[in-house]
């Protein structure tokens, strides 16, 4: 049957902005899939401590007085969510994310921020994985196609229907039939195993990295750097982690 006919979990978070490692989790959403059906999902709302940006409100739709006032305290959705993740990769389940650099890594800096033992140390100092990254795929396995690449515009490409983007149990789900129908368009993809397939994301990752560094540097950004590493940056134990 192959990884996509398979358990899936389709993870999602929205934030108070964009840099992973000083932005903070609103809201999350974990979602199991099997064979393109919905059979498990879990929804967090958190109050990050700090003014949610009115750009991020805007996206997400939450604001900084609702997630006071109805959120659960940063640190324990994160260490919620740092639990079930590990438990899925311990007992081998795929976790999929859109662009998963972005959010396990803003997970990896959470945690560190609250104290909390890290994904790695969860696992016993193995790494997080598998993980099935659509977006890490289809720039690899369609790098000539034009247009964006959110998951809106990814969608849109493989016929996967998107109620509410920016809604975190949306997004998670989504991410989850685009990676099936990526699987569909391209069997070499399907023929990977969850295993298999994390490990030529990393290099398909870091060639995407590498490709667009060399592009803003031809620019006029001769400074420019993209980190190359995929699918989490974990923060280094006793440097601080900055707050918005």
């Amino acid at each position: 049957m192959g990884w996509h006919g398979e358990t899936l979990v389709g993870f999602d978070l929205e934030t108070t902005g964009t840099d992973p490692r000083e932005a903070r989790i609103v809201t999350a959403a974990i979602v199991e899939v099997r064979a393109g059906e919905v059979t498990a999902r879990r929804q967090w709302l958190a109050d990050p401590g700090v003014r949610i940006p009115a750009q991020a409100s805007a996206i997400h739709g939450i604001s900084t007085e609702r997630a006071a006032a109805d959120g659960r305290p940063g640190r324990e959705v994160a260490e919620e969510l740092a639990e079930a993740l590990t438990g899925y990769w311990a007992r081998g389940v795929p976790v999929v994310a859109y662009n998963a650099a972005f959010d396990l890594t803003l997970l990896a800096a959470e945690l560190l921020r609250y104290g909390l033992p890290s994904l790695g140390d969860r696992l016993g100092g193995a790494p997080a994985g598998p993980v099935i990254d659509p977006y890490t795929i289809d720039r690899a396995v369609d790098r000539y196609r034009r247009g964006k690449r959110n998951l809106e515009a990814v969608c849109g490409e493989y016929g996967v229907r998107l109620d509410g983007a920016h809604e975190a149990a949306a997004d998670a789900l989504a991410a989850v039939l685009v990676a099936r129908a990526i699987a569909g368009r391209h069997p070499s993809v399907a023929a990977l195993t969850p295993a298999e397939l994390h490990d030529r994301q990393i290099g398909w990752y870091a060639e995407w990295a590498a490709d667009f560094q060399g592009f803003l540097r031809r620019k006029g950004s001769p400074d420019a750097v993209i980190d190359p590493v995929w699918p989490l940056r974990e923060p280094v134990p006793g440097t601080p982690v900055r707050t918005p």
